[in-house]
């Protein structure tokens, strides 16, 4: 199976070429992340000491920089190569590393077996992590003939990427073999990979609980003493069609709260625009901000056009409704993450399409920081009941997660150090 995948993948990549400069034509791509994915970059880098951890996108990439701080911070000497495939990941990288010398980015390149030799030929890791479901035959298969260790970090395996590998048969069992530990973000992910043969498997808790505490980038005081001065609730990583809701329920809570304030932080920035139009035909004054600017005067709405500034709105919001979650045909891969809200001490709705972070859910429902919502009537009735009052930063609650956050993240550094 290892040589028809090979062969098939070698067989295509002209078309993968095709298909990521067309990408690059509709700017979801750039210049740089064409070549690296794309290109046999034969220049030598002599890069000793160094791991590689790879992270599809924000999620992953965002799960990992408590850890890999903490690892340059232990060892000056370490380097660390990061690998992600959006624009959006390398966004984020460059902006939390920004002042880490140890610390590379690099764009994924296809699994193709002549890439994977050049790719690995030139940095020379010592050690390999994946993050999520990154599994890469190729590239598995061409670490392990290379016996460098390899780790799979917060793995996630749903039911339905379980039942996929599943009907690979012996293929999946080969594949999840080569690992050396399997660390599941998930109970349901730790018997799913239990099932498809890995080796090694523990459950120890989901990353995203760990909170980055070096992030500590703040608004400018401008921009604070004027969010001071309105009700402020914020839509967080919305998806195509929940903007109208959030819309909806403006409309509702301005009925009370003549100065209300909503800030929406699409999880696809380049659709700003036409949530800007979306906004400006229901009569509502819109400003895209792009920056740390001020806000326009009687501003209504706020669409925020910048990666990576989330918790910096979370902390002036007393109600956060997180997206992904109220789109029916997104329900087998419904979610986003709701932990760096819950840190900021947010109350959290979401619609009933949490899927991708179900478990997650279920911990901060039990300890009533979050609620289902269905529609923009419901989440307006919740939102104005919460304006009511000042914002309520449940301590209690926060040093629950934080807690549990730093335990997982004590267990995860002592895994990892069994191999560095």
């Amino acid at each position: 199976m290892f040589s028809i995948y090979r062969f098939f993948t070698t067989l295509i990549f002209p078309l993968l070429i095709v298909i990521i400069f067309i990408r690059k034509l509709i700017k979801k791509e750039d210049a740089r992340s064409y070549k690296e994915k794309i290109s046999i970059n034969k220049l030598e880098i002599d890069v000793k000491n160094l791991v590689w951890i790879h992270g599809a996108s924000i999620g992953e990439i965002k799960s990992i920089i408590p850890i890999v701080k903490y690892l340059i911070k232990k060892d000056n000497k370490q380097k660390i190569l990061i690998t992600s495939v959006t624009l959006s990941s390398a966004e984020i990288i460059n902006k939390e590393f920004k002042n880490f010398e140890n610390v590379i980015h690099n764009y994924f390149p296809v699994d193709v077996p002549f890439l994977v030799n050049n790719f690995l030929n030139k940095w020379k890791p010592k050690l390999v992590i994946f993050i999520d479901s990154e599994i890469w035959p190729n590239f598995l298969c061409e670490i392990k003939k290379r016996k460098i260790n390899l780790i799979l970090l917060n793995a996630r395996i749903t039911k339905k990427t379980y039942a996929r590998w599943k009907n690979l048969g012996r293929f999946s069992k080969e594949i999840f073999s080569l690992f050396d530990i399997c660390l599941a973000g998930s109970e349901d992910t730790y018997h799913n990979l239990l099932e498809l043969k890995a080796k090694n498997v523990k459950f120890i808790g989901n990353l995203k609980y760990i909170s980055n505490e070096d992030n500590t980038e703040s608004l400018s005081q401008n921009i604070i003493s004027q969010l001071n001065q309105y009700k402020v609730w914020c839509a967080a990583s919305t998806h195509n069609g929940e903007e109208e809701m959030c819309i909806e329920t403006h409309l509702e809570i301005k009925k009370k709260y003549k100065n209300t304030l909503t800030i929406i932080i699409p999880r696809h920035i380049e659709r700003t625009n036409s949530i800007f139009k979306l906004c400006n035909d229901r009569g509502l004054k819109a400003q895209i901000l792009t920056s740390d600017k001020n806000l326009n005067n009687n501003i209504e709405i706020i669409l925020v056009n910048t990666f990576g500034d989330l918790q910096k709105y979370f902390k002036y919001c007393i109600s956060v409704f997180v997206g992904k979650s109220m789109v029916k045909n997104l329900e087998t891969v419904g979610g986003q993450n709701p932990i760096e809200a819950a840190l900021k001490g947010c109350k959290i709705y979401h619609g009933p399409y949490v899927y991708n972070f179900q478990e997650v859910y279920k911990y901060l429902e039990e300890n009533k920081i979050s609620k289902t919502i269905n529609n923009s009537k419901e989440l307006s009735e919740n939102i104005i009941s919460d304006l009511q009052g000042v914002k309520n930063t449940n301590i209690d609650n926060i040093k629950k997660i934080e807690t549990y956050g730093k335990n997982i993240f004590k267990n995860t550094i002592k895994e990892l150090e069994n191999f560095l």
